[in-house]
C-alpha cells in the first residue's frame, strides 16, 4: 500500500488536465490560448434542430435498371448483327422481352444475353420459346443486393452533401430496408437541406440532334431552364460520375460552376469536344437541360464550366451536389419534426435536474453511511463525472439525453465499486485485522471483482456502440467512457487518497 510521489503527481496531474479539458463547455472564450478549445456538441433532444426520415425509391431504381438493361441489350444484339422485334420493358414483372427476327439466332442470342450480366452474378434470367419469344427477367436476389447497396450508397452521399453545407454533429443512420434518418441539430428550417437530398444529381453530358426542336429517333426530348424542349440525342458522351471536382466560381461577372473531371472523364470530354467542334453540348441534370454551350475548340485540360442563371447560393448548392455524386436513387421526405430551442433548454434542465439530483443523492449516502471514506469515494465520484466530461468534449462528441442517462447509470455503477470495497474493508476489520492489514486486503479483493464486473459491460456496451445507431449508440457511449474513468477513480484516485490519509494519521481504527 504505497504510493510514490511521481505516482501521485501524475494523478494528479491528470484530474487537473480533465478539468481543464471541461473549462470550454462553461466558458465563451478560449483560455489561455494554447491550450486546446473543444466542447462537447448537444443532440437534437437537448439543443433543438430538425429529424427528416427519407425513404430511397426503389421502385424507380429497378425501373432505372430495367431501362439501362434494355438499352444494353439493344446495343449488345445490334453490335453482333442480331435481329429482333416488339422490344419493351415492363417495370411490373421486371422483364425485358422481343421477338428474334430469325429463331435460328436463338444460340447466338442467348450467348450474348449471357455476356450482359456484370454488377451482380446471375443477374436475371433468360428463357427463348420454340417461337423466338425471348424474355429476360431480373433476379428477385439480385434486385434486392441492389437495392440494400443503393440504401448504402446513398447514406454515403447523403453525408458528404450535409457535411458540405457545414452542418454540425448531423446524425445519419440507416432504419429499415430502405430508410434514412437525417437529424440536423441547431438547423429549425432545413429547407435548403431538403433541396439537396431531393436531388438526384445525376449529371450527364449529349449532342444535340441537328434539329433539336423536333422529334427524331435516338433523342429525347428534354426541357430547359426557360421552358423550351431540346431533342437530346440518347448516347451518353461523358458521365457525371466521372467529375472529380466541382467549385462555386465568377465568370465575367456571373456566377458559374467550375468542373474538373478524373483521368477517364477527361479522355471523353477531350475526344468528344475535339471531333464536335461548331456543335451544341447539353449539360443534363436529372432530366432536365441546364445549358447547351457551342464546342468553340477542343477541350483538352479535362476541364470545363457551367454557366447560367446561377445566384451564389444556387451554384453553391450544384458544386456541393456534383462533389457528393448522384444518388443512385430518389430520395422522398416521409416525415419531417422540427425541435424548437425551448423544447431543447427545457431537456437540458430535466437532464441536468436528474444529474444533480442523482449525484446529490449519491454522495448523502455514502457519506452518511461510510463516513470519511465515503468522503473520499464523493471525491472520486466528481471527478469522474469530470472525466466523462473531458473526454467527451476532447474527441467532441454529442451528448443527448440518453446520454445523460448513461452517465447517471455509470455513477451508479462507480457507487457500487466504492460499496464493494468499503464493505471489503470492513469485512477484514471485523475479522480482526489491523487497520494497514485490512486497507490492503480489502481493496485487493475487491480490485478482481471490480475489473470482471466492468470488462464485462464494457465489452456489451462496446457491441452496443458498433452495432447501435441513434440514442442507443449515444447512451453506450458515455457508458463506454464512464466504466473506463470509474475504474481509474476507482481504484486509483480513491486508494490514493485513503492511503494518503493513512500515511499521516497512522490511525488505530479505521472509520469505516
Amino acid at each position: 500500500m504505497y504510493y510514490s510521489r511521481l505516482r501521485m503527481l501524475g494523478v494528479m496531474a491528470l484530474c487537473l488536465l480533465s478539468v481543464l479539458l471541461c473549462l470550454p463547455n462553461f466558458m465563451k472564450d478560449p483560455f489561455p490560448r494554447w491550450l486546446p478549445w473543444h466542447q462537447v456538441h448537444l443532440g437534437l433532444d437537448l439543443r433543438g434542430g430538425s429529424f427528416l426520415l427519407l425513404q430511397v425509391d426503389l421502385k424507380a431504381l429497378e425501373k432505372d435498371r430495367l431501362q439501362s438493361l434494355e438499352h444494353q441489350i439493344r446495343q449488345a444484339l445490334v453490335a453482333e448483327g442480331l435481329g429482333y422485334v416488339g422490344m419493351q420493358a415492363n417495370p411490373a414483372s421486371a422483364e425485358v422481352s422481343f421477338d428474334l427476327r430469325a429463331p435460328s439466332e436463338r444460340a447466338g442470342v442467348l450467348k450474348t444475353l449471357n455476356a450482359l450480366t456484370q454488377d451482380v452474378s446471375h443477374e436475371f434470367d433468360i428463357s427463348i420459346s420454340p417461337e423466338g419469344h425471348v424474355v429476360v427477367r431480373l433476379r428477385h436476389e439480385a434486385l434486392v443486393a441492389r437495392a440494400r447497396e443503393a440504401v448504402t450508397r446513398s447514406i454515403e452521399i447523403v453525408r458528404r452533401r450535409i457535411d458540405s453545407t457545414g452542418a454540425l454533429d448531423p446524425t445519419i443512420a440507416r432504419q429499415g430496408e430502405d430508410r434514412i434518418i437525417v437529424e440536423l441539430p441547431g438547423i429549425s428550417d432545413p429547407e435548403r437541406i431538403k433541396a439537396l437530398l431531393g436531388t438526384t444529381a445525376h449529371m450527364t453530358f449529349h449532342l444535340l440532334a441537328p434539329n433539336p426542336t423536333q422529334e427524331v429517333p435516338g433523342a429525347t426530348m428534354l426541357p430547359t431552364q426557360d421552358g423550351r424542349k431540346l431533342a437530346v440525342l440518347d448516347p451518353v458522351e461523358v458521365d457525371g460520375a466521372d467529375l472529380a471536382d466541382a467549385n462555386a466560381t465568377m465568370s465575367d461577372g456571373k456566377w458559374a460552376v467550375h468542373l474538373k473531371f478524373d483521368t477517364k472523364g477527361a479522355e471523353d470530354f477531350a475526344r468528344i469536344t475535339t471531333a464536335n467542334v461548331g456543335k451544341p453540348f447539353a449539360i443534363v441534370l436529372d432530366g432536365r437541360v441546364i445549358t447547351y454551350p457551342v464546342i468553340n475548340s477542343p477541350i483538352t485540360a479535362g476541364q470545363g464550366e457551367i454557366s447560367g442563371n446561377f445566384s451564389a447560393q444556387s451554384a453553391a448548392d450544384l458544386a456541393v451536389l456534383l462533389r457528393a455524386g448522384a444518388l443512385p436513387a430518389p430520395l422522398t421526405v416521409v416525415e419531417q419534426r422540427s425541435i424548437g430551442p425551448s423544447l431543447g433548454e427545457a431537456s437540458i434542465r430535466a437532464g441536468l435536474l436528474s444529474l444533480g439530483t442523482g449525484f446529490l443523492l449519491v454522495v448523502t449516502f455514502m457519506l452518511l453511511f461510510y463516513g470519511r471514506f465515503g468522503f473520499y469515494a464523493d471525491i472520486a465520484l466528481l471527478v469522474n463525472l469530470i472525466m466523462i466530461l473531458a473526454v467527451l468534449s476532447l474527441f467532441e462528441a454529442t451528448l443527448t439525453l440518453p446520454g445523460m442517462a448513461g452517465i447517471l447509470l455509470t455513477l451508479g455503477m462507480a457507487v457500487d465499486a466504492n460499496i464493494l470495497i468499503n464493505e471489503r474493508i470492513r469485512e477484514e476489520v471485523r475479522l480482526g485485522r489491523k487497520p494497514l492489514q485490512a486497507l490492503q486486503t480489502g481493496f485487493e479483493r475487491a480490485t478482481g471483482t471490480i475489473i470482471d464486473s466492468n470488462a464485462t459491460a464494457f465489452l456489451a456496451h462496446v457491441m452496443l456502440f458498433v452495432f447501435g445507431t441513434g440514442p442507443v449508440k449515444n447512451f453506450a457511449l458515455t457508458i463506454t467512457i464512464g466504466i473506463g474513468t470509474t475504474l481509474f477513480t476507482t481504484l486509483v484516485l480513491s486508494r490514493m487518497l485513503i492511503i494518503r490519509w493513512y500515511a499521516h494519521t497512522r490511525p488505530q481504527k479505521l472509520p469505516v
